[in-house]
């Protein structure tokens, strides 16, 4: 099992044979509505479209998520699996193949399960993911939302925020530095790639100015005291896990 960076939120994760691309944004601006005077992000890195891939794996339909510059570049019959407002905006780009998942639902590909669990309220529920294959499993949420119903089992890693980012009044709404201790417990891994808040992404505009963080890297592997390897990624590298 392999995982290599691609900052923000996106991930190329293999499988032995199988290759899945996670929440990719590998190029171009980033803007939430009304504008770039709002929110803008621009990503540090151009990286070229991973090649064999064989699922995209959509956590959540907001555009950091299923960034439509980067998804128009992606053959369009690649097999997409996402929640039910990523597998709409899927739909809505022309991808051929879409199926979404609701949390407790499971899908497969050929030896890979993966499990949908409850993740964000962004508004709507959205998802994270349980994926287990003879080769390895891992959890990934990227917003640091665990459901107090995931029954506790042993995986060989997890992919979270280990930051907290919030806005004033609205609280957090990353909750990686809260969350940490509970997947530690919950799933003993063996390694812990830390996401979402990475990959040397530049953020401006309005809303930006009132963002905060809580939390660090070496914070997070302090917390952990040894009982697992933490990686902080660097974007394009490739992880054994």
């Amino acid at each position: 099992m392999h995982a290599t960076y691609f900052g923000a939120n996106g991930w190329l994760l293999e499988f032995a044979e199988l290759r899945v691309l996670v929440d990719p944004w590998l190029r171009g601006p980033l803007v939430f509505p009304p504008g770039p005077w709002f929110f803008q992000g621009q990503i540090g890195h151009r990286f070229e479209i991973p090649q064999g891939l064989d699922l995209l794996l959509l956590t959540q339909g907001l555009d950091d998520h299923t960034h439509p510059e980067t998804l128009k570049l992606l053959p369009h019959s690649l097999p997409v699996l996402g929640s039910a407002a990523a597998a709409a905006k899927a739909r809505k780009l022309g991808f051929s193949s879409v199926a979404a998942l609701t949390p407790g639902q499971s899908w497969s590909l050929g030896a890979l399960s993966i499990t949908a669990t409850a993740g964000a309220p962004v508004p709507q529920v959205e998802n994270g993911y349980l994926l287990s294959h003879p080769e390895g499993s891992l959890y990934l949420e990227p917003h640091g939302y665990l459901p107090a119903d995931l029954p506790p089992q042993p995986l060989d890693a997890v992919i979270t925020p280990v930051v907290d980012l919030g806005l004033p009044l609205a609280g957090a709404f990353v909750r990686g530095r809260s969350v940490l201790p509970d997947l530690l417990e919950r799933f003993s891994p063996q390694t812990v790639l830390a996401s979402t808040a990475g990959g040397a992404v530049e953020f401006s505009g309005w809303l930006n100015r009132w963002l905060w963080q809580q939390g660090s890297v070496q914070e997070a592997t302090d917390q952990m005291g040894g009982s697992a390897r933490l990686i902080d990624p660097v974007p394009g590298e490739r992880y054994s896990l």
